[in-house]
């Protein structure tokens, strides 16, 4: 399937599965994961994006991603994003770290989630995650950074053997 259609398919899925939700301003929900997705680079990222909250906030499943044909590496990366019910959040954010997709769409859900510009009277919770935030996107950052230096230094070792 081209990489376009699986986005669209991925829109769809998103706007099915975030029907009737509000986020924190009253606004439908959906803005939220429309807002990730066009803030990420890759095709791979972008439907990640979209779908991050999916599995978390609806009755859809990674089996029912699988079998609408999305390929391993979003349903991997959509398994690591997803945080399971009860779940310690450090374990969740440890799971995150461990795969690039997910942290980069971590990362930019955290900082569309971080805008208090959307809600007009932010209450004391609004501020009390936006700290939480604030103390954690750091880590994440330096987390991704070590992919990238990893990625750098394969690639730079890969045209050694050339």
């Amino acid at each position: 399937m081209i990489e376009t259609e699986l986005l669209d398919k991925a829109i769809a899925l998103a706007k099915t599965a975030h029907a009737n939700q509000f986020d924190k301003a009253g606004a439908p929900y959906i803005g939220h994961p429309l807002r990730v997705m066009n803030s990420l680079s890759t095709m791979t990222e972008k439907i990640v994006g979209v779908l991050h909250d999916s599995i978390e906030d609806s009755e859809l499943t990674l089996k029912d991603l699988k079998n609408a044909g999305f390929p391993h590496e979003v349903l991997e990366a959509i398994e690591a994003i997803t945080k399971r019910p009860n779940e310690d959040y450090q374990i969740y954010l440890n799971r995150v770290m461990g795969n690039a997709v997910a942290l980069r769409v971590k990362i930019a859900d955290m900082l569309d989630n971080m805008d208090m510009k959307r809600i007009s009277e932010p209450t004391e919770k609004d501020w009390k995650r936006l700290k939480k935030y604030q103390e954690i996107l750091p880590k994440l950052q330096a987390a991704l950074s070590c992919f990238e230096s990893t990625r750098t230094y394969t690639n730079y070792e890969n045209k050694q053997d050339l």
